[in-house]
């Protein structure tokens, strides 16, 4: 071996035998931040003032029945909870986005789009937010999040969603 070759295996060496005990510092442990054995990191899915939380665990979309705007017992549910997320992370704002499915012409589908997101919206209303923190907008079939001439895709593409936004501006 070379004379460089020796230390850096040393170095290597102490480098990994570092790494075994990742407790080793407590407190001051970047990954005890969110408290002893939480496992919660600030911004992500186990953070519950995150978006990504109130996106991923609440849910931010409810789904409808074909050319229904009608909300449904599973959708109240979801809408609940993003009432109560909402009503908890003040500076958020949300905008409702409603869709449809493939079938049917254009201008049928931006229509029953928007009364899919301004059900959602007076749900929500209904639930203590003001007006002011939301929007809707429909986008009818334009943005499918499925794409095929089946059931199981037509589902997923009558729905609305929950974007939310950061400040209450308007």
């Amino acid at each position: 071996m070379t004379y460089l070759a020796k230390p850096l295996l040393i170095v290597a060496a102490l480098a990994l035998g570092a790494c075994t005990d990742a407790g080793r510092f407590g407190k001051d442990d970047p990954a005890a931040a969110g408290g002893a054995g939480s496992g919660m990191v600030p911004g992500s899915a186990s953070d519950p003032a995150s978006p990504v939380y109130f996106q991923q665990t609440i849910g931010d979309r409810v789904l409808f029945e074909v050319d229904q705007h009608t909300l449904s017992a599973e959708a109240k549910q979801t809408l609940d909870g993003q009432a109560s997320w909402l009503n908890t992370n003040n500076d958020y704002s949300a905008v409702i986005e409603g869709h449809a499915d493939e079938q049917g012409t254009r201008e049928y589908n931006l229509s029953l789009g928007a009364r899919r997101a301004n059900a959602v919206r007076e749900y929500l209303m209904s639930r203590g937010l003001p007006s002011s923190r939301l929007k809707t907008v429909s986008y009818g079939k334009e943005r499918p999040i499925e794409v095929c001439s089946e059931e199981s895709c037509y589902r997923q593409n009558r729905r609305a969603v929950t974007v939310l936004r950061a400040g209450l501006s308007s």
